[in-house]
């Protein structure tokens, strides 16, 4: 069974930082597409950020570009979502995501609040 595992969420206020991480297999991380998705309450699950595999191309909503950054680290099996200049339309649960050939697995999500 397909596990991603994340941590890194909480409550910050506007301006601040956290970093979002995703461990996965080494079998996943090296073959799938790694991606963030977020999702507020009473809207949609949206993507943030895509790092796809192979390539490690990197892809971002408008929303966040130029904020957030989308890495990995190849020892570790993890990526990591570098979320900076947080403002309050970044409340969401985040949720990790690894997809490729149809099939897609999910993170159990973690809460980020931008709050003063």
């Amino acid at each position: 069974q397909v596990q991603l595992v994340e941590s890194g969420g909480g409550l910050v206020q506007p301006g601040g930082s956290l970093r979002l991480s995703c461990a996965a297999s080494a079998f996943i991380f090296n073959n799938y597409d790694m991606k963030w998705y977020r999702q507020a309450p009473g809207k949609e699950r949206e993507l943030v950020a895509t790092l796809s595999s192979p390539g490690g191309i990197t892809a971002y909503a408008d929303s966040v570009k130029g904020r957030f950054t989308i890495s990995r680290d190849n020892a570790k099996n993890t990526m990591y979502l570098q979320m900076n200049s947080l403002k309050p339309e970044d409340t969401a649960v985040y949720y990790c995501n690894a997809a490729q050939w149809g099939l897609s697995h999910w993170g159990q999500g973690t809460q980020v609040t931008v709050s003063s």
